[in-house]
């Protein structure tokens, strides 16, 4: 074992991705509960976040 650092094969680029953990609270008007339910209808578009309660809510952005 080295201590040099690993480089990253020819072509691949480092994640671009935020890093941490991020807290989703549910979108629904006057709902504050934590959201496990993200929907969008594409990959580029940002996901629209619900609680399980309102999860059917987030049904109408797929």
């Amino acid at each position: 074992m080295n201590d040099e650092p690993t480089s990253l094969p020819e072509g691949f680029a480092p994640s671009s991705a935020p890093t941490g953990i991020y807290e989703h609270r549910c979108e629904h008007d006057g709902c504050s509960a934590w959201a496990g339910w993200g929907f969008s209808r594409r990959k580029d578009e940002p996901a629209r976040w619900f609680c399980g309660e309102h999860r059917g809510d987030g049904e109408r952005y797929l």
